[in-house]
């Protein structure tokens, strides 16, 4: 069975990570993958929208046993021990998804905190609450304290300067993650094969190891991704339609229905998204052309010169997809989704990218032999 440095340093079974995927909650995702041997990460983006989008936060409470009058410290604290109790039995290692961007400093801190407290409260937990995977920000100022505190430090990039910079402010595992990727990505197509070796060859050393995130779902693109340098693979898309997902049923089948070409990229709430190709999803992009016709061609995009109308159109999608309605919704995925044609449970879904990826390193042995 093919296992790597990630697996030996966080304590799982086998290299891959389960993305922390939002706006939707993935609490009984995160379980899930975790009691399958791989790295389980909570999605928290649903934490910061309690006033601006509240179906996002009471489907976090609600699937994590919290209240929906909690605040995010206590909701979040909830959570946490709700999954060390779910995963302890099977060994399972699991951490939270923080975004880190400057707009959301004060909320990251509470739940960087939080989950510091609850660690202390319990030994045992140091044991399955093991990782601090942070995203869509700068990584520089927030070392300190969440190494301090003994975690292991993830932080996922889409770029070479995005990597070296997590370098200087000592991450452990840096995610290379190319274009191909879902929801969260960067305008700028620059595609795995390019920059998952590029990383490796900017930072990889004894002690920095680097995931491939974008673009993997089975065990092939597992070996591929080891085979260009990774220590292992992170993936969302392949996570969201499992029938463990937490993501609503008209996002899961809309993966498993998405054809060739079957994505797009328009514009998200903290830079470029991917999207599942609908009319919807059209019309948004459309709409990103109109309003944001530099970001296409390297324009600074930021809060200071965003037409808001393009962010509005996207939490009423987002909403609309929490009802149900297909018509109107935005679902995210990655380019990956039009090589998915299942809803497989996520513990059989990892043991057949396992026995797949042993397949493929051998096949790829006896044709090197020959």
């Amino acid at each position: 069975m093919i296992k790597s440095r990630l697996c030996d340093l966080i304590g799982i079974k086998y290299p891959i990570i389960q993305a922390g995927m939002g706006p939707f909650s993935n609490n009984n995702l995160c379980v899930a993958a975790a009691n399958a041997g791989v790295l389980g990460l909570l999605s928290t983006s649903g934490l910061f929208s309690k006033e601006t989008q509240p179906w996002v936060y009471n489907a976090f409470c609600d699937s994590g046993e919290a209240d929906r009058d909690d605040d995010m410290a206590t909701a979040f604290e909830k959570v946490l021990k709700r999954t060390y109790r779910l995963v302890k039995d099977k060994g399972g290692v699991y951490g939270p998804n923080v975004m880190v961007s400057a707009e959301l400093k004060e909320q990251a801190n509470i739940m960087i905190e939080t989950a510091i407290k609850v660690r202390e409260e319990n030994p045992d937990m140091k044991n399955h609450l093991k990782v601090m995977y942070t995203s869509a920000g700068d990584p520089m100022g927030w070392g300190e304290k969440i190494k301090k505190a003994g975690f292991t430090w993830i932080h996922i990039v889409p770029s070479v300067k995005g990597a070296m910079r997590c370098k200087k402010a000592g991450v452990d595992v840096i995610v290379a993650s190319g274009h191909e990727g879902g929801f969260h990505t960067h305008w700028e197509p620059l595609h795995s094969m390019v920059l998952l070796p590029a990383v490796v060859d900017a930072v990889a050393d004894d002690k920095t190891l680097v995931i491939g995130g974008g673009g993997f779902s089975d065990g092939k693109t597992l070996v591929a991704g080891l085979a260009l340098g990774a220590d292992g693979i992170l993936m969302g898309t392949r996570f969201l339609a499992t029938q463990e997902s937490d993501f609503h049923q008209i996002w899961k089948e809309g993966v498993v229905k998405a054809g060739d070409r079957g994505t797009l990229i328009a514009r998200g709430f903290v830079g470029p998204a991917r999207w599942l190709r609908t009319p919807r999803s059209e019309e948004h992009a459309q709409n990103t052309l109109k309003k944001s016709p530099g970001v296409f061609l390297g324009t600074p995009d930021d809060y200071s010169n965003l037409d808001m109308s393009l962010i509005e159109y996207e939490i009423e999608s987002i909403k609309a997809t929490y009802e149900g309605n297909e018509e109107k919704a935005l679902m995210a995925a990655g380019e990956v989704a039009q090589r998915i044609k299942d809803m497989p449970k996520v513990n059989d879904m990892v043991q057949n990218i396992m026995k797949e990826a042993d397949e493929a390193f051998a096949q790829l042995t006896r044709k090197f032999q020959k």
